[in-house]
């Protein structure tokens, strides 16, 4: 194979695993990932992230870390010019693709932008994401935003731990689609099992957890930093949900685009072709199997196509998220 070849080629990164205390078994169990425990809540399956970070299965990148490729191999993701000079506005891989697998309810959080977690967070991206539901029980829902109309009743219901009164659940079902943005207040609920693609950060504050214990001790809450970063009063019902269950079959699907990530849904069946020109396309296999420009993959697979791809050819039975910036 040629050096132009290799630059082709797609890269299948090893995904990382996380136990977690509302963690279960459906990341083994349904999507295949080699990992004991009962209590497996995420896996970070495109990250560049220290906290978890992905590597390269096979070709000719084997083994090689996903932020080492940013760093040493620019050309992949469309970030070099002719002068050697870097194009793209980050100083790191940008995204981050994770599937969670919620057994219980996770906490009630919120996350900051970048403005705030540059000053506070010693430099890092805020954290912006997105979820598509892959599966989820009857009757479960998701909490998105809350209740309060201004700042000091958000105060008064966080301080005084008026959880029924702040927190708005909404239903959700099977390929609901929901764009968190800084300052929302969110949470998935038990039973529920999400695509997520955010920004390349890990800052979480949590607002409330229900008084669990982790080693016999509750996990730490941010309080101030929640309220401070809290949107009053929250986006409303109505804009917060959209569905995408059923897309045109062999077509790109755009579900959501801002100025972090642009996230689409692939339907395949039989075979398709489309071009692209984005400066890289990352991809997770949601379910079914077939080939991406030849190359096999199958449900769990998670995978970028580097800039040289310009041409994409996807073959088989199966749901794709893909996402770029």
């Amino acid at each position: 194979m040629n050096s132009e070849n290799i630059y082709a080629e797609p890269l299948f990164l090893n995904p990382v695993l996380t136990h977690n205390i509302w963690g279960g078994t459906r990341l083994r169990d349904d999507y295949g990932y080699q990992v004991e425990g009962n209590d497996i809540g995420e896996c970070w399956g495109i990250s560049a992230h220290p906290n978890g970070e992905g590597t390269v299965r096979g070709g000719a990148f084997d083994g090689k870390k996903l932020s080492e490729l940013w760093e040493t191999n620019p050309e992949l993701f469309g970030n070099v010019g002719p002068g050697g000079e870097r194009l793209l506005p980050y100083d790191r891989f940008p995204l981050l693709t994770k599937i969670i697998d919620a057994k219980d309810d996770l906490s009630i959080q919120v996350h900051p932008d970048d403005e705030y977690a540059a000053e506070h967070e010693n430099g890092s991206f805020g954290k912006t994401e997105c979820w598509y539901v892959l599966d989820c029980d009857e009757n479960s829902s998701l909490v998105i935003g809350h209740n309060a109309q201004n700042k000091d009743e958000l105060e008064d219901m966080i301080n005084n731990g008026r959880w029924s009164d702040f927190i708005r659940e909404l239903p959700v079902k099977k390929g609901d689609f929901l764009q968190i943005d800084p300052g929302t207040v969110h949470a998935i609920k038990g039973g529920v099992l999400i695509l997520e693609t955010q920004q390349n950060s890990d800052i979480t504050y949590r607002v409330y957890d229900y008084d669990r214990l982790q080693n016999g001790k509750p996990r730490q809450l941010h309080v101030k930093q929640s309220i401070d970063v809290i949107t009053v009063p929250a986006k409303s019902a109505e804009d917060s949900v959209r569905h995408f269950a059923d897309t045109e079959v062999n077509s790109v699907v755009c579900m959501y685009e801002c100025k972090y990530y642009k996230v689409s849904k692939i339907s395949v069946q039989g075979s398709m072709q489309f071009c692209q020109d984005n400066p890289f396309l990352a991809m997770s296999i949601l379910d079914g199997a077939g080939k991406v420009n030849g190359f096999d993959v199958k449900k769990g697979d998670h995978l970028i196509l580097p800039n040289a791809v310009k041409n994409v050819e996807l073959t088989g039975d199966m749901r794709i998220i893909v996402s770029t910036i």
